[in-house]
């Protein structure tokens, strides 16, 4: 398999780009979160552009998309955290430059509806992504979620995401490349070019606002897809407002019996007040009994 690009890791002072690929947002919380990029050492670059309100959105497609691709595109922005998630993500993948992106690597943060996005930059130019906070979540973000923003963003070495909250669903120890986000986003990618590929996948799924029966209906659609059959582990992360998360286990744990895949619930990434940052599309190693997920740059596909 053709090997994974790895954008080069920041330094501080670097320019951050701030894209706004899915919804509009609130101007108090993003003035918030962008003080706490700043406080870290990094200057920003806020284009006009993601002010824009096309309804729900923050734009048009093909404006948002443009304003996404000029960011790739500027040599002095070393890397690009979106705005906000929300709605909006797989409008836009159509417009994408994914030519211009693979010559312009660099490293790419967000999560939920930006989980399109994510994957899109996968499957279509081979580039490793960061699943983690978004601009308007960083100023009440605790102390555990900027901690991991700034390893993944500085850190030129090998990186572990401890699991020790977590608990253990299956025993077993994997590797391979981690994959997904939101679960209700990767259902909608079904069928389509920016689908993920499962086949040997450490799968993290997260989740905010679906009741019980719905993230029920989601996980068989994955199964009845074969999206599980090879996954080589799976990891839960928070299911915020989906009711108890107990319930949500119990649904998972009925649906993946047939599988011998190793399996943790509890991660503390998500849309929950701790939304730990890590690579995706690093092969890492998945061990229950240490309750570690090792990621490492030597690893190439």
């Amino acid at each position: 398999m053709e090997s994974v690009i790895i954008p080069r890791r920041l330094v501080k002072g670097d320019l951050i780009g701030i894209a706004a690929p899915a919804s509009s947002f609130n101007v108090a919380d993003f003035v918030s979160g962008a003080s706490v990029l700043e406080s870290m050492g990094f200057r920003l670059t806020i284009p006009e552009g993601i002010y824009r309100r096309r309804g729900y959105l923050a734009g048009s497609d093909v404006e948002r998309a443009e304003l996404l691709n000029e960011l790739f595109k500027n040599r002095q922005v070393k890397a690009i955290i979106c705005a906000r998630g929300g709605f909006g993500s797989t409008r836009l993948l159509q417009y994408l430059d994914y030519k211009a992106i693979r010559k312009n690597p660099k490293i790419f943060v967000g999560f939920s509806d930006i989980t399109a996005i994510l994957s899109a930059l996968y499957i279509k130019c081979r580039l490793v992504t960061y699943h983690g906070p978004v601009v308007t979540t960083l100023g009440q973000a605790d102390r555990a979620t900027r901690e991991s923003l700034i390893s993944v963003l500085l850190s030129d070495s090998k990186f572990e995401l401890k699991l020790e909250k977590c608990f253990v669903m299956q025993s077993g120890v994997a590797e391979g490349p981690v994959a997904g986000g939101n679960l209700s986003i990767l259902c909608s990618l079904m069928g389509t070019p920016a689908q993920p590929d499962y086949n040997r996948r450490i799968l993290f799924l997260e989740e905010r606002g679906e009741a019980p029966y719905r993230i029920d209906r989601m996980m068989i659609q994955m199964k009845q897809a074969g999206c599980l059959e090879r996954l080589a582990g799976l990891i839960l992360g928070s299911f915020e407002g989906c009711g108890q998360y107990n319930e949500i286990m119990e649904i998972v744990a009925d649906i993946i019996r047939d599988f011998d895949f190793p399996v943790m619930a509890g991660l503390e990434a998500g849309h929950g007040r701790t939304n730990l940052a890590f690579p995706m599309g690093i092969v890492a190693r998945f061990d229950t009994e240490q309750k570690m997920l090792f990621f490492s740059k030597d690893f190439l596909e």
